[in-house]
């Protein structure tokens, strides 16, 4: 890192704190600061919340997926569109005319208070293991760049000062504020994207097109464990891999193994289920849609949101792609570093950036890392906030006879929350370093399997509460509690089993048939239904 890289990042770090500060005036109550008035245009809604969707899994990640595999993760993506589609016109339209500061007031209204707090907790828990994920790996990118290793202390002051500026500038504006600086994050990160492309694509040796095509098709290697008939190889956290022939331009994989994430079925079922609950549940990604100004302009904001992840993600997959082209064919262009990429790819990306981006170039790419990773951690900073304080924090200083009326003490109170949760956020981000060695997975299964943490029980009960009379407070926190209890084992397979018998696509519907069994066994309220 020169002087010149230093001060385009210095630059852009300032550019947010700036509108974080400029939008801190605007805020003049609650409402404002967490659903920016239910005033923002639909277009910039989708930007923003594409810039959700991707994360820092979607840049350190997708290159090592790309990488190591093929382009059989598009049908996730397709999944995905089909998803958000299911909730645009089933389920979103409930959600925002409940007209609540959270979806968890809508929970409240069908349920009670009991139940409104225990998914408010739920979301919580769920959301530090997930934003902090997704934290730690922009944090491997960053301490490739910035102290040229991924060991753990480089990582955890990579952490620290990620969550830091974070924090801050979140703090500051508000939802608004955040809505226009994801926006201009997620622009950057398309943008930087690109030109990494380009430029991997001008860096593999005089190779012509005819020649990478056959590499990626005739000439493809897969990694495989090596139980999968593989040449057996040890990675660096101890798992037996190995490289196996097939084409890396797959896209479609009709297998019917569950131990499979990237299969037809697993995409156009599995992770559109997911999706569903991401897109039901949770609160970082409903509270954008829930800003729009109307709930037609809010489900098509989330549907284009969706469709402009999938090149977004190409993009990233591809850059991938080209370097496994680069490094087979040369390996010894970076020395040991390259040979290491075969058992260890999640600094591929990160290593390429820091070796063979020329000064400034540099610098713009470490903008687009530091745009997909703040995108999604400051609006989960922002959401768990919103749920904090609406859900639990105001009802509680309220039996204490200390109700926060006047719009000046909410807004301060929301402020210090977000805050707080940027301290835990940041904290459980080291924690995650540990968790993603001892699963097994890659980053980017990792980083979207240890949301099912919370999803699984959540969907049981959003379900239920939208399509059905019956439920209680106790079936809901006990399809919360089995929710957990289904996915912990899931989520580490490999420590408790020796191998991962059920991918991560899998867990969410596997899960949640028995969450909305389990919450549809209590009768209904009719108090609580009278509010329907």
């Amino acid at each position: 890192m020169t002087v010149a890289d230093w001060l385009i990042v210095a630059l852009f770090l300032g550019a947010l704190i700036g509108t974080g500060w400029f939008f801190s005036r605007k805020n003049r109550n609650m409402e404002d600061y967490f659903l920016a008035g239910r005033s923002m245009p639909g277009w910039l809604v989708a930007i923003a919340a594409t810039g959700t969707s991707i994360s820092a899994g979607t840049f350190v990640g997708s290159p090592e997926l790309g990488f190591n595999s093929n382009l059989t993760y598009v049908m996730n993506l397709v999944g995905a569109v089909f998803g958000g589609c299911v909730v645009a016109a089933l389920i979103l339209p409930k959600l925002y005319n409940a007209r609540t500061i959270t979806i968890y007031g809508f929970i409240g209204e069908r349920f009670g208070e009991p139940s409104r707090k225990a998914t408010s907790v739920m979301f919580l828990i769920g959301q530090l293991f997930t934003s902090g994920s997704r934290l730690f790996i922009a944090a491997i990118a960053i301490s490739v760049i910035a102290f040229g290793s991924i060991q753990f202390h480089f990582m955890v002051w990579s952490i620290l000062i990620l969550g830091l500026v974070s924090t801050f500038y979140t703090m500051m504006g508000g939802i608004k504020g955040l809505l226009y600086i994801d926006t201009f994050q997620t622009l950057l990160l398309i943008f930087t994207g690109l030109l990494a492309l380009v430029m991997v694509a001008c860096d593999l040796g005089g190779l012509s097109l005819t020649e990478v095509w056959h590499s990626l098709t005739s000439g493809g290697m897969v990694k495989a464990p090596a139980s999968a008939g593989a040449a057996p190889g040890l990675a660096a956290d101890g798992t037996l891999f190995g490289w196996v022939p097939g084409s890396k331009m797959q896209v479609f994989d009709p297998s019917l193994d569950f131990s499979k994430p990237y299969t037809i079925l697993g995409g156009l079922i599995g992770v559109a289920v997911f999706k569903i609950a991401q897109f039901t549940t949770d609160q970082e990604f409903v509270q954008r849609q829930l800003a729009c100004k109307d709930v037609r302009k809010a489900g098509r904001s989330l549907v284009a949101s969706q469709l402009l992840t999938l090149p977004t993600v190409l993009i990233f997959l591809f850059i991938g792609l080209l370097l496994w082209v680069k490094y087979s064919h040369s390996p010894s262009s970076d020395g040991a570093l390259s040979e290491g990429f075969f058992s260890d790819a999640r600094d591929v990306f990160p290593q390429y950036i820091k070796n063979h981006i020329p000064t400034g170039l540099r610098g713009l790419m470490i903008t687009g890392l530091l745009a997909a990773a703040l995108s999604s951690f400051n609006s989960a900073i922002n959401s768990m906030a919103s749920s904090f304080v609406a859900d639990l924090w105001l009802p509680f200083s309220r039996r204490r006879g200390k109700a926060l009326e006047q719009d000046s003490e909410q807004i301060a109170s929301s402020r210090w929350m977000a805050a707080l949760m940027g301290a835990l956020l940041t904290a459980f981000a080291v924690l995650t370093c540990v968790m993603q060695r001892s699963s097994g997975l890659n980053l980017v299964d990792f980083s979207l399997g240890v949301m099912c943490f919370a999803y699984v029980g959540m969907l049981g009960v959003f379900l239920t509460a939208i399509f059905s009379k019956r439920g209680n407070s106790r079936s809901v926190i006990a399809a919360l509690v089995a929710g957990m209890l289904i996915v912990i084992p899931l989520m580490f397979q490999k420590e408790l089993f020796g191998a991962n018998y059920i991918a991560w696509t899998w867990w969410c519907p596997i899960g949640s048939i028995f969450t909305t069994l389990i919450c549809l066994s209590g009768k209904q309220n009719g108090k609580f239904l009278k509010n329907r």
